[in-house]
Parts: structure tokens; C-alpha cells; sequence
């Protein structure tokens, strides 16, 4: 409402509001803010003491590309440090529409593989450092993740943590986008907005996908083996769920929607030898959440290369419950303490 008044711009309200989250001092956690190369950080080290290296995590915050940041996430950050006595590296990569997709992954990329070189300067076991995030910044995660597969200067991920991510840009119609279409926080009419956005793409092009589809027949039949209704359980296709028609493909809305189909942006439709190197992964989605399948589908991916999964399905949660958890009971719900607890 602001926005259509001119007031203030709607990506202007959501960054003050996240960063306006109070802070609360922690004797328990000595932090740092640094530069890895050009890449801001804030380092968690808990106080707790240790006999030997601890863990690293570094983690990608959501906020699809263009709000969200260190100050944003620093309750989580610091819940996450204390709770699991690991160190932890809060990534503060550039934002859109300032700096064009896809300086998010190039910041948190350049910034892990900093950390990875470096880990024993800051406590940290170098064989067990975990890259974690949520929403987009899972996505930017699961990217992150595959960018690193075949580094041989590197040592190996631990593991990859995956809250609630967003991963494929090829099909808007899976159940959970049907199912959830209309729930809050994230109608299915704002994630088409905001990916749209976020790749600096005109919003018309949101109502023309109704109509028409941005992928040609060719990569339809490969993606058919990764995005599609048929490897969701039937358990998740209740009510409302009707299978999509196929629409004709426009070249044009291809030519405009092809980053898209990059794996940067929509990490399932990465190849097979790519998925079969990933780490051990801990995915959790929620049922009331349009981006569910994508979780679903990437579990299957991961869990047919013998991958090993461990999967949090929140029944009653929806995108950002774990999020607001931070928030204390002014806004946290039950199913937000139940994924924090799962993750920690």
C-alpha cells in the first residue's frame, strides 16, 4: 500500500523492517565483522570451551535476492553459534535490483571457498564446515553446494542445510503451488513477483505464463525426469490439486525467462553427475508452502544417487515459521521452535 502511494518503496519498507529486529546482547557469542576478499561477514565464535576445532557454518540469509542481511539474521546467527557450539560465518552478499543476479551466489561462493582456505585461522575443522540457508538463501546454498563438486583444492562440504528453498523455475503448477497458493507469507502470485524481480524481468510476463510456456519441448522431456507431479507422494496431493494442460511454447517468453533455467537459480535441474556428489543434506520444508514439492523433488534427486537426506517436514508450518521463531512470541509459532530445534 505505501508502494502505490509513494510513499516508500516496497523493497525499501522490507529491508528497514528486517533490520530494525532489536538486538539483544550475548555474553555467550564474540563476534567479527570482516571482509572475505570483497564479501562482508560477521563471524560467530562462541565462548563456550573446547578441546579441539569446532565446526563451521556459513549461512546464506532469504529475502529472494533483494532485502535481508547480516543485521536481519543476527539472532539466528547467534542461536545457531551458541546452541551447536559452531562457528558461524553470516554471509552479507550485495542485493538486488543494486547489484544484478547473480552477484548473491558469486558473493556467498567467494566467500565459502575464503572460509574453506582459511577455517583453521578461525577454530574451525576444515572437514566440517556446512553451508546453510534459507528460502533463497537455500537456493543460493544448493548452488553453492554444486558449484563446489568437482574442486580438488577445496576439502569436501560436510553437509548442506536447506530450509525451505526455492529450486526450480520450470514448473509453477506442482501441487504445493496449487495447494498454497493463497497462503500467507508466500502467495504464489508474490514468488512469481519476486523471482521476476529479482532477474530484473518485466511483471507482465507473470500473467503470461498462465498462458504460455518459457521452456522448449526438448528440455521439457529432460526435466520431466526431475520436475514433475508424478515422483511427489501421494499423501501431498490432496484436495484442490488438478493436473496442469500443457501450453504452448513461446520463443519469445523463452529468449526473456532463460535464466531461469540456470542451475544457479533453479539448483534441481543440475546434472546427474553433479547431484551425485553433493554432500549428506538436511532439507526441511513446510506443508503450507508453495515451494514444498521443490523440497520434495530434490530429496528424491538426492536420495536416487544415494545421498544421504534427513528430512524435517513441518505439518503445520508454512514459509519463514523458523524465521520468526527469532522474533519470540510475539510472532513465533509452534512449528517454527520444532524446525529450529530439527536444525540445531
Amino acid at each position: 500500500v505505501l508502494d502505490k502511494v509513494g510513499i516508500t518503496s516496497e523493497i525499501h519498507f522490507l529491508r528497514v523492517a528486517m533490520d530494525g529486529i532489536p538486538l539483544l546482547k550475548d555474553k555467550h557469542i564474540f563476534t567479527q565483522d570482516l571482509m572475505f576478499e570483497k564479501v562482508k561477514v560477521r563471524i560467530y565464535h562462541p565462548k563456550i570451551p573446547t578441546t579441539g576445532p569446532r565446526r563451521g557454518i556459513l549461512y546464506f540469509h532469504g529475502g529472494t535476492g533483494r532485502f535481508g542481511s547480516i543485521q536481519a539474521y543476527e539472532k539466528t546467527c547467534r542461536c545457531f553459534a551458541k546452541r551447536s557450539n559452531s562457528v558461524v560465518v553470516s554471509v552479507g552478499y550485495r542485493l538486488a535490483p543494486e547489484h544484478p543476479y547473480p552477484a548473491q551466489f558469486e558473493d556467498c561462493l567467494t566467500a565459502t571457498i575464503h572460509f574453506m582456505r582459511t577455517a583453521q585461522d578461525y577454530g574451525v575443522d576444515p572437514s566440517r564446515i556446512v553451508i546453510c540457508g534459507d528460502s533463497s538463501g537455500g537456493t543460493i546454498a544448493a548452488a553453492v553446494a554444486q558449484a563446489l563438486v568437482n574442486r580438488r583444492d577445496l576439502p569436501k562440504l560436510r553437509a548442506q542445510i536447506l530450509i525451505y528453498p526455492f529450486l526450480q523455475g520450470v514448473n509453477f503448477n506442482l501441487p504445493s503451488y496449487q495447494q498454497s497458493k493463497a497462503v500467507p507469507v508466500l502467495l504464489k502470485e508474490r514468488t512469481l513477483t519476486f523471482a521476476f524481480r529479482y532477474l530484473n524481468r518485466d511483471l507482465a510476463l507473470v500473467e503470461a505464463l498462465s498462458k504460455w510456456s518459457h521452456v522448449p519441448e526438448d528440455l521439457q522431456l529432460k526435466y520431466q525426469k526431475w520436475v514433475s507431479p508424478d515422483y511427489i507422494p501421494h499423501e501431498f496431493k490432496r484436495g484442490s490439486y488438478k493436473p496442469s494442460p500443457t501450453l504452448p511454447f513461446s520463443k519469445e517468453i523463452y529468449t526473456l525467462l532463460k535464466p531461469m533455467l540456470d542451475t544457479v537459480f533453479s539448483p534441481l535441474l543440475a546434472e546427474d553427475n553433479v547431484i551425485a556428489q553433493l554432500p549428506e543434506t538436511f532439507l526441511l520444508t513446510c506443508e503450507f508452502d508453495v515451494l514444498r514439492d521443490d523440497g520434495l523433488l530434490y530429496k528424491k534427486r538426492l536420495e536416487d544417487h544415494g545421498i544421504k537426506v534427513t528430512w524435517c517436514h513441518l505439518q503445520e508450518g508454512f514459509h519463514g515459521t523458523v524465521f520468526l521463531t527469532i522474533l519470540g512470541e510475539v510472532a513465533a509459532f509452534r512449528s517454527g521452535y520444532k524446525g529450529l530445534e530439527k536444525i540445531i
